[in-house]
């Protein structure tokens, strides 16, 4: 057994303190890296509901702007006007609130305070300049924050 140990070299028994240093020293700056992104991403998967649960009301007013718009979006701008079930679209777990704005038929989506930190999702209706379409403009706070 002792002629065995008489080939080691004392260098290479193992680590040195700087070697082990350093590659904490990475880890560390990988794990400040990737948790900021890992926040964002589960952030942009949680408001994706919210975005999700606006469709429901988005297409509900298209429907309703096709068959009686008129040229105008008077005639669908509320809740009532276009059929359409707020508190239904708003169950989800990420979403607080859907409201549909009385004169523009905005849709505004609020997400839920603690998990996507209470962002907004505005879905803006415009007609067309023949009358027949609807374009829509997306706004809110969830752009700043970079999860929609």
């Amino acid at each position: 057994m002792k002629a065995m140990n008489k080939g080691l070299n004392k260098q290479a028994q193992g680590f040195t303190l700087i070697e082990l240093m350093i590659v904490v020293a990475i880890i560390g700056i990988l794990a400040a890296i990737a948790l900021p992104a890992y926040q964002t991403y589960t952030k942009k998967a949680r408001f994706s509901e919210v975005i999700l649960a606006t469709s429901t009301v988005k297409t509900a007013i298209e429907v309703c702007f096709q068959g009686r718009g008129a040229l105008s979006l008077a005639n669908c701008d509320t809740e009532a006007k276009v059929g359409a079930d707020l508190a239904g679209a708003a169950a989800g777990a990420n979403v607080a609130s859907i409201t549909i704005a009385a004169t523009t038929a905005a849709i505004t989506a609020t997400g839920d305070a603690t998990s996507v930190d209470g962002a907004t999702y505005i879905l803006t209706p415009s007609v067309s300049t023949d009358g027949g379409t609807l374009t829509w403009a997306e706004t809110g706070t969830c752009i700043a924050a970079g999860i929609c």
